[in-house]
């Protein structure tokens, strides 16, 4: 027997819808896998600290309660300190748009100069700034303190605003001149030829067609720099410190009981921005990935 619609035999088509339906089910398991600390996260935050201890982690709770949820936000201060996360999720915010924004609009127009106006060392300055992408953290952690030191800027948001530009710099102007390499010489030689200049070639022409490595950029960098801990515990003092920093000093601490979901609420929260930005823009990301793959 042969299917009608695509003339092929009945027998291969049936074994290929088999192997497709193995192929979901070996994805679902690795997918249950790899989501299971999320979902045990999540259960436990719901719970109160004696049905943790009389339950299993896997168990779903049998009363849900968020009141895990409202002390790991609630920030009741002595002094400059405070015991939970709002004000340290806000010093994060204050931290991450800057930087982003800033290490963007930095990085777009470096990428611009070095693929589309060439000159004398672009190539050196390119390779250089590349290098910088693959420094580790520690190395440059006795020089940056030094150099916030002389600036005025230590223990300050501001301070970390730019260690985080200095750090993405060369990281934005990766993506944005692997980007820019395929956009056609022949739209800026036509710009040039109706008189406009180099801004407004960048401003016009380059950054209307930019989105999808707009989006990789500004994901990358949002990711990186809420997530970082060693800059922000390095840098930061007390009222300036990030929430990973915050995250880290409540699931660090030895006073009185251990209240695991109090821990697994604080992790939640401190994570939310970034599965909120791969949920929304996530296809983008990838889109922008491969955007600036094929030359360059």
């Amino acid at each position: 027997m042969t299917d009608p619609a695509r003339g092929l035999p009945a027998a291969p088509r049936a074994g290929q819808a088999a192997l497709r339906w193995l192929l979901f089910a070996i994805l679902g398991l690795f997918a249950l896998f790899y989501l299971m600390p999320l979902f045990v996260m999540i259960a436990t935050s719901l719970k109160s600290l004696e049905e943790i201890r009389a339950g299993s982690l896997v168990a779903l709770p049998a009363r849900v309660t968020f009141e895990a949820w409202g002390t790991a936000w609630s920030s009741a201060c002595t002094g400059i300190q405070c015991e939970g996360l709002r004000p340290y999720f806000w010093n994060s915010v204050s931290l991450s748009v800057p930087a982003v924004a800033i290490s963007t609009l930095l990085g777009a127009v470096n990428g611009y100069v070095i693929a589309q106006w060439r000159f004398r060392g672009a190539n050196l300055i390119f390779s250089l700034m590349l290098f910088g992408c693959f420094i580790p953290f520690q190395v440059v952690l006795l020089p940056m303190a030094r150099t916030l030191g002389f600036m005025g800027l230590t223990g300050s948001i501001s301070g970390l605003v730019f260690v985080h530009v200095i750090y993405g710099i060369g990281f934005t102007t990766l993506f944005f001149r692997n980007y820019y390499v395929t956009i056609p010489v022949e739209l800026v030689k036509a710009a040039k030829v109706d008189g406009a200049g180099f801004f407004r070639i960048f401003w016009s022409v380059f950054m209307p067609l930019s989105l999808p490595i707009l989006m990789v950029t500004v994901i990358w960098q949002f990711t990186q720099i809420w997530n970082d801990f060693l800059f922000g515990v390095s840098f930061s003092q007390a009222g300036t410190q990030p929430v990973t920093v915050a995250l880290n000093n409540i699931v660090n601490s030895t006073t009185g009981v251990k209240e695991y979901n109090v821990d697994m609420a604080a992790a939640i929260i401190a994570a939310l921005p970034t599965l909120f930005v791969y949920a929304v823009a996530g296809k983008y990301f990838i889109r922008g990935l491969t955007a600036g793959s094929v030359k360059g």
